[in-house]
């Protein structure tokens, strides 16, 4: 289906989640993320690109928990210090996976994912096909309650800009 077709279709709230086919964990623990090797940051820089083909399988939980780290982990414990920069530290990003096993809610300071909702909601996240059967979704939302130290009007603004820096985390990780 084409895109035009599938944002008609989610207006009109024709597409729904798919059922699951088996019973998905409450909780996955994610490993320790790896935070050694890797390439050098320019050179990460040089291959980041957008993909809409992917490799057919799970990712690997090793995979699975770098990737959300990188996005919304913690990175200096005592402080709670997280990866990505939020304005005023309101953390107002919430990471959610998105996957075929159902809809997970990240925790980092547990590092692990919670089961949000019981279905595979991927190919209601977007509008592109590809997102449909991705092994991983991420769906990053603001919740403006933690903002309070935010002027009203610059909350939405401030909330994309630490979405974004998640984001780029992501696609650095990824190259």
């Amino acid at each position: 289906m084409n895109t035009l077709t599938k944002l008609a279709m989610g207006l009109m709230g024709h597409l729904a989640p798919r059922p699951l086919t088996g019973t998905p964990d409450r909780v996955v623990t994610l490993p320790t993320a790896s935070i050694d090797g890797g390439m050098p940051l320019m050179q990460a820089l040089a291959q980041r690109q957008s993909r809409r083909q992917f490799k057919p399988g799970r990712l690997e939980p090793q995979t699975l928990g770098d990737l959300l780290w990188a996005a919304a982990g913690i990175n200096r414990s005592k402080l709670g210090g997280r990866t990505a920069p939020s304005a005023m530290n309101a953390q107002e990003i919430v990471l959610y996976a998105a996957m075929a096993e159902g809809l997970y809610r990240y925790e980092p300071g547990l590092h692990q994912l919670r089961l949000f909702a019981a279905s595979d909601v991927r190919r209601v996240t977007g509008y592109q096909d590809f997102v449909d059967d991705a092994d991983l979704d991420l769906i990053f939302v603001a919740d403006h309650s933690r903002m309070s130290l935010v002027p009203a009007a610059q909350r939405v603004a401030y909330a994309n800009v630490a979405a974004g820096a998640m984001a780029q985390n992501v696609y650095l990780y990824c190259a």
